[in-house]
């Protein structure tokens, strides 16, 4: 045998290499739609008569990518930084700050809900956006986020998983002091919100008195 000739296994080795080789562009970015979309053109200096740096209406070209890389994206000479953009809030939150990816969050939220058919008013969106992100990153809302940290055993266990939520609370002690929405339903009791969260006692003035 030959042991110049590649075998099947090699050639099969460079072939998966090859696949996903960069030789040009961004990496993130696998392949892009160009579309022409009325816009905000930003005009140069002295071009048309215009001041530089003057937004006139127009119309633009605007690359639609599959995948990402803001950040890559935003050092390209000649891209309009006013306009780039992505979907990917934890992308947002690494490039931009978390309160950018709060207003991805709100912004991808009330599109989704407004392809469906659905109209939620948007303080609805701004509060859960508030709880992804209150603490400076951005949380999932499943048991591998908001859900699966909450202090109450029972909110815990009510989402998804409960038996190991409940195995897991009793192997370590812990108390349910059932002050949360989720907790209370599930016991039977009024929830300390509202005219739920005081106690009030009225005592007449006469009470017991004979005359």
């Amino acid at each position: 045998i030959n042991s110049d000739v590649p075998s099947y296994k090699k050639l099969q080795t460079l072939y998966e290499n090859a696949k996903v080789t960069r030789i040009k562009g961004i990496d993130g970015i696998k392949r892009a739609v160009l579309s022409k979309q009325r816009m905000k053109i930003l005009k140069s200096e002295g071009s048309d008569g215009v001041e530089g740096g003057t937004r006139v209406d127009g119309e633009g070209w605007v690359i639609i990518t599959e995948g990402s890389n803001l950040k890559e994206v935003l050092k390209v000479e000649g891209v309009d930084v006013e306009y780039a953009q992505t979907n990917s809030v934890l992308e947002i939150a690494d490039v931009l700050g978390i309160e950018a990816a709060r207003n991805s969050i709100i912004k991808e939220a009330l599109a989704t809900m407004k392809g469906a058919g659905m109209d939620v008013d948007i303080r609805h969106i701004m509060l859960v956006a508030d709880l992804m992100t209150n603490d400076g990153s951005v949380k999932a809302i499943g048991r591998h986020g908001i859900s699966g940290k909450k202090a109450s055993v029972l909110a815990r266990a009510a989402f998804e998983i409960t038996a190991p939520h409940l195995l897991h609370a009793a192997m370590n002690g812990e108390v349910d002091h059932l002050e949360g929405v989720a907790e209370n339903i599930i016991v039977g009791q009024p929830v300390t919100l509202g005219t739920g969260a005081v106690k009030l006692i009225y005592t007449p003035k006469n009470q017991g008195n004979e005359e």
